[in-house]
């Protein structure tokens, strides 16, 4: 039985993996049968308006082939957090579905992601509450105040470190505010909106050479440049994103060149590894070989099995999953 209506595509991996060139694939495919299909951003610091280097935004190429959103539409100076994104992408996707447009999401921010089609919600904060909470704390213990969240709310308890305060604090923080267990609020593999993952999977060697060659490309295409003239306007958010620390260190000084894009390769590296890590533990994800000349065929041979109904059971099991487990479905055994 096909789907009521075509689902959301979702393309992640690690960085470096290909993911915006399959996105533009998969959707130039999809306009070739008539449909259109527009990619929607999900990569945290792509949003950034003059982060572009450094970030590895669409090539002007890519975003003249295939409709991007969401890619430059905040200043660097700005703060951007997950429950802002989950805003701003839900009501762009519900406009671009009113117009029979068909989003790809496509980007390497696991928890972005998953803010978009997954039932995930963002709690506030009260700073009464929480300063009053790490009082306790601090008075009474960690032992304490955890034993009370385990009362309380066993479940989130189970799934917590009872040594990790500041966790344990923000539990009881989001009890208070909302009136709800704090596990109502945990991510689950649940999805809110009709959605198909693709997962990019690739030899670690061959990951590495490609992060090496996109280091060297970032260096080669003015990432030094780009900081330079942003060091005065990254936020807080802005200058977490991976490579722009480790050049504001070489131009303060604190390092050389060298040295610079060394750590920037190794750290991203290690970010991928942690990727791979994070979607790996969800089991709705159909993984593909990166490396695989029909690439855009299997992924568009997904599409057209999902549409039809096929996921909806396995789908459904995976719903039942608050850990999750790796499972990759290569096409061969679907």
């Amino acid at each position: 039985m096909a789907s009521a209506e075509p689902r959301i595509i979702s393309i992640v991996g690690p960085t470096a993996s290909g993911k915006t060139a399959l996105g533009v694939a998969l959707a130039q495919a999809l306009q070739a049968r008539g449909q259109t299909a527009h990619i929607v951003n999900a990569d945290a610091y792509q949003m950034y308006r003059g982060m572009d280097v450094g970030t590895a935004k669409p090539s002007v190429g890519e975003r003249q082939a295939v409709v991007h959103h969401l890619i430059d539409i905040i200043e660097p100076e700005e703060a951007m957090s997950v429950a802002r994104f989950q805003t701003m992408a839900r009501s762009l996707i519900a406009d671009l579905r009113a117009q029979g447009i068909r989003p790809i999401l496509v980007g390497g921010s696991g928890l972005y992601t998953r803010a978009v089609i997954d039932d995930l919600s963002f709690p506030g904060t009260d700073p009464a509450v929480r300063a009053r909470l790490e009082e306790r704390a601090q008075e009474e213990g960690p032992g304490l105040i955890f034993r009370e969240l385990q009362e309380r709310d066993p479940e989130a308890a189970a799934r917590m470190d009872p040594r990790n305060v500041r966790r344990t604090v923000r539990a009881l923080e989001v009890m208070e505010i909302t009136g709800r267990p704090y596990s109502a609020s945990l991510p689950r593999y649940r999805y809110l909106l009709p959605a198909l993952q693709l997962g990019l999977d690739l030899p670690r060697e061959e990951l590495d050479r490609r992060i090496d060659q996109r280091t060297q490309a970032m260096r080669d295409q003015g990432l030094v440049d780009e900081v330079s003239g942003l060091r005065n306007r990254l936020g807080t958010t802005a200058s977490r994103a991976l490579g722009y620390q480790q050049i504001l260190d070489y131009l303060d000084g604190r390092t050389d060149l060298d040295a610079a894009f060394g750590l920037i390769a190794q750290k991203t590296k290690r970010l991928a590894r942690k990727q791979m890590g994070w979607f790996g533990r969800d089991p709705r994800i159909h993984w593909l070989n990166a490396l695989a000349p029909d690439l855009a065929r299997q992924a568009l041979d997904l599409v057209d099995r999902a549409d039809q109904g096929r996921f909806d059971q396995a789908d459904a099991q995976a719903d039942q999953s608050d850990q999750g487990r790796v499972t990759r479905h290569h096409l061969g055994a679907l």
